[in-house]
């Protein structure tokens, strides 16, 4: 089974560790960092979203317009835009991209930052609102005739749209949480699961909630699992935990300075990021190479585990996840262009290597 990187399509430079050097969205250092991935053996990277921060669809149009193999994740929060239109859109840049387009729809951890653009729904009220959102867009990514919808949260009449996907059936479909409410959601309608990087055995219990939401939805096949890491590599283990230490101090300060704030303030409401902080306050090293004070210096803001070590003692213990059955691997550093860089020389080939090793052992090829 092959492996997938996917990378971040930051619009700026700034990190938890850096401040940014120039506007939210550089078009230069955009286009920059996206091609890093793509000449240096990344497979997709993501378009996040914030309330606040560029629009990611236009910067996704924006990439996709001037790469020619590097596949585009999409995020995208139902409630800033109707399904119908949403359909569209998503298939429109699909045809830009020439069929590299997938969408992660995002349910959304935190009220006040959901409230900043007008949505008030509960926690649960907004994942039964994004399973609907989902059902829609598939059905208009793949029906030719009109249809009526009369749900919970949309209804419409004898809509049928003219722009259709390259991607047939269509775009994947990304997923993610951390609750029993997110596992039902993403279990039942994603194609691609996401996960925040925890240890081993945490990620097992995921992975199997996810499996059983999955098969109680009546799907024969589940979603295909990924996991994000903050990798901090170097050529030796001593300079990588030195790194890995600077790394921390440099997020504490810059938080204490009031120049870097956890979105949403600073005590989480979402499952995933208690679930990092509880794991946090339980030890900072598990496994291989997972260290925690990474997401505990954060408050446990999204994607925040760090993987330390050397290329080969990171490329390890990504393939410990790889065995899990993990198949997507979600990764970014701290200097966002130079990481994307060095991952991508030193830790993916490492990784691809041994996964086809393991295929053709499988296969007797």
């Amino acid at each position: 089974m092959p492996v997938e990187f996917l990378g971040i399509a930051a619009t700026n430079d700034g990190s938890e560790t850096n401040p940014r050097s120039g506007a939210s969205f550089d078009k230069d250092y955009t286009l920059r960092l996206a091609r890093a991935h793509e000449d240096h053996g990344w497979d997709r990277v993501l378009f996040a979203y914030g309330s606040g921060s560029p629009e990611p669809g236009a910067a996704a149009a924006y990439i996709a317009a001037h790469t020619d193999r590097l596949q585009i994740l999409l995020a995208h929060r139902p409630n800033v835009s109707y399904p119908t239109f949403a359909a569209k859109q998503f298939a429109t840049l699909d045809r830009i991209s020439g069929g590299r387009l997938a969408v992660h729809f995002i349910t959304g951890g935190n009220d006040h930052e959901q409230q900043r653009e007008g949505d008030f729904l509960t926690k649960d009220e907004r994942y039964a609102r994004t399973r609907e959102y989902i059902e829609i867009v598939k059905r208009i990514w793949t029906e030719h005739e009109p249809f009526d919808h009369d749900g919970e949260h949309y209804r419409f009449n004898d809509f049928v749209s003219d722009v259709f996907p390259v991607r047939q059936p269509h775009p994947d479909v990304s997923f993610g949480g951390s609750s029993d409410a997110a596992y039902a959601a993403g279990g039942a309608v994603a194609d691609i699961y996401a996960l925040w990087g925890e240890p081993l055995a945490e990620t097992a219990r995921q992975i199997e909630a996810v499996k059983a939401a999955a098969a109680a939805a009546g799907r024969a096949e589940p979603p295909r699992i990924q996991v994000a890491f903050r990798p901090i590599i170097a050529p030796t283990e001593d300079l990588a935990w030195e790194k890995a230490h600077r790394t921390v101090a440099a997020i504490k300060d810059r938080r204490a300075a009031g120049a870097w704030r956890r979105r949403g303030g600073d005590t989480p409401e979402n499952a995933g990021s208690q679930r990092l902080i509880a794991i946090a306050e339980q030890g900072e090293r598990y496994d291989r190479a997972l260290w925690t004070p990474t997401a505990a210096a954060t408050g446990g803001a999204g994607n925040s585990n760090a993987l330390v070590g050397t290329p080969e003692t990171v490329a390890q213990a990504l393939l410990d996840y790889y065995d899990l059955g993990v198949d997507i691997i979600s990764a970014r550093g701290y200097d966002l262009l130079d990481d994307a860089i060095d991952f991508g020389r030193y830790v993916i080939p490492l990784v691809r290597e041994e996964v086809a090793g393991r295929d053709a052992e499988r296969t007797g090829k």
